[in-house]
């Protein structure tokens, strides 16, 4: 930890990131994010083998997850050897610059919400309750600028002190992760200092934020089967790896979850 150590309690508010740790809406990021790309590949690297298809499990997590829309796209492009100009933020959808690749992805994202929605995973409710029964501050925060909405419409605002999103981050100039900007944020919003509050985070990205911010207590959540990214969570810098968060307020707050 990066806290005062062993007998000083508990962290005092807790900042939980929105996509895969609130919100089962990772896996509708990474099929947005399959659209854009590999309509991309197809078309900036043409010809059967020259690109293969974007891994929407490994290449997500390590590449995009918690990342800004242009940052992931920065972040895929460079790793495949695709350079483009950075384009503008307003630029249309299409494969042009690399915010025309990120724009691909918004349309993609908005149109499978339309088609499959995204709900909150069912520790996330209990979890929240428990947390603001115990009378511990809670902020959500992320990157994507429909996370408030999201969060409103799955029925959680009510349990959330405080919402740092996409919104803020443009409004504000707060850089993206791996950058802490958005979880320093959401610590000042909750009148916490940083080493007396705890990041839980599903994404390598966050992690590594939550680690340089100087949070005291950095936890990754993995969700996969057979805890298969645990020990790079770990690696990246969480304190504690749980599979839920119902095992994160009984482990750290005691039986309160």
């Amino acid at each position: 930890m990066n806290g005062p150590g062993p007998g000083s309690g508990p962290p005092n508010g807790v900042v939980l990131d929105t996509d895969g740790v609130l919100l089962d809406s990772a896996v509708v990021h990474a099929a947005a994010w399959k659209v854009a790309f590999d309509a991309c590949l197809d078309r900036l690297a043409p010809g059967i083998g020259t690109q293969p298809p974007f891994d929407a499990d490994a290449e997500y997590r390590r590449l995009v997850d918690g990342r800004s829309r242009y940052d992931g796209a920065a972040a895929f492009l460079t790793a495949r050897g695709l350079h483009l100009p950075a384009g503008e933020p307003h630029d249309a959808p299409g494969c042009g610059t690399v915010w025309g690749v990120a724009a691909h992805k918004e349309q993609a994202f908005v149109d499978l919400l339309r088609t499959e929605g995204v709900t909150a995973f069912a520790d996330a409710r209990p979890a929240l309750a428990a947390l603001h029964t115990a009378g511990v501050p809670c902020a959500a925060v992320s990157a994507s600028k429909h996370a408030r909405a999201l969060i409103r419409a799955a029925g959680l605002a009510g349990l959330l002190a405080v919402i740092v999103d996409g919104e803020d981050a443009a409004r504000l100039g707060l850089a993206g992760k791996p950058d802490p900007a958005l979880f320093l944020r959401a610590a000042v919003l909750l009148g916490s200092r940083p080493r007396e509050t705890a990041v839980v985070e599903d994404a390598l990205a966050g992690v590594e934020a939550a680690r340089r911010g100087g949070f005291g207590l950095v936890v990754g959540v993995d969700r996969t089967p057979l805890r298969r990214t645990a020990h790079l969570l770990r690696e990246q810098g969480a304190d504690l790896v749980v599979p839920d968060l119902t095992t994160l307020v009984r482990s750290v707050w005691g039986e309160r979850g």
